[in-house]
């Protein structure tokens, strides 16, 4: 573009004033071999704004359903919270008749890595450690984010497996900042699991989210540091590593062929955050 050009981004300002040195420096990292994003995954002012509005109406279903999830309800429970609050408040489920996927939420129980079907034949007990993963689409723009849930008396090893992913998922937000790379937020997951006796999930990752529910780039939790894609301000993406307290191995039930448990029957645990990668850093938009 010419420098005095209304920058492409649609800020309004000139180009030589707002993306001119981000692209001269993504072309220079490019240069060097590296991964670069393509100007369609940046998102620009105006769709930040509106995906906000998204992400924020996620953020209150997963509030919904932190106020009253409970011992003795089942998952099928916890979809119709979701369902209907998000219908409620001018919202679509996303993943309900996502590629056939038949619920509006995830739920996945103890031993399930991701995809659990909600079911009234599903109910949580004492003990239970849940994952809630809730994607939100609103006015045509996506969100996407999950959380742990542990009810009554949750024994000492499930406890520690979802505090320490909470401290993997913290310490790769650490990571997500301008002209670093995606492997760098992998390393920092991967290292911390590895050094409390855990493994990552590796073919499961992340996904580029806000247009669509899934968008690239694919995010991997198990790269080596200052590999995978160069990260840039307008970037938006989920963190989302599924920890297992044992092998990462993981089969997909064969009944519905969504559902995905550990091989071992170990537990699994997941967190999800939704970033935006700023001149400053990374603002979760939802978790």
């Amino acid at each position: 573009m010419e420098r005095n050009e209304p920058c492409w981004c649609g800020s309004g300002q000139k180009y030589k004033k707002c993306h001119m040195s981000i692209d001269q420096k993504i072309m220079m990292h490019a240069d060097r071999g590296e991964i670069t994003p393509s100007r369609d995954m940046l998102k620009t002012p105006q769709q930040i704004e509106a995906i906000r509005k998204s992400a924020d109406l996620n953020t209150a279903v997963l509030d919904h359903v932190a106020e009253h999830i409970k011992i003795g309800m089942s998952t099928a429970e916890i979809n119709r919270l979701v369902h209907d609050y998000t219908i409620g408040h001018g919202g679509i489920p996303a993943p309900l008749d996502y590629q056939g996927f038949p619920k509006s939420v995830c739920t996945s129980l103890n031993n399930e890595v991701c995809h659990g079907i909600p079911a009234e034949d599903i109910i949580l007990k004492d003990g239970d450690i849940i994952n809630v993963d809730v994607s939100t689409i609103l006015d045509g723009y996506f969100s996407d984010a999950s959380r742990m849930f542990m009810l009554g008396n949750v024994s000492e090893r499930a406890r520690k497996l979802v505090a320490v992913t909470a401290e993997c998922v913290d310490l790769g937000l650490s990571e997500a900042k301008p002209w670093n790379h995606l492997g760098d937020i992998a390393d920092a997951i991967n290292s911390h699991a590895k050094a409390n006796g855990y493994s990552v999930v590796e073919e499961i990752g992340g996904h580029g989210v806000g247009l669509e529910f899934h968008e690239d780039p694919w995010v991997s939790y198990v790269s080596p540091k200052g590999t995978e894609m160069l990260l840039v301000s307008g970037m938006m993406f989920t963190i989302e590593p599924m920890i297992n307290e044992g092998a990462p191995d993981f089969y997909v039930d064969q009944k519905n062929n969504w559902t995905i448990y550990t091989k071992d029957n170990g537990l699994s645990a997941q967190i999800e955050y939704m970033v935006l990668i700023t001149e400053n850093g990374a603002e979760v938009l939802t978790r």
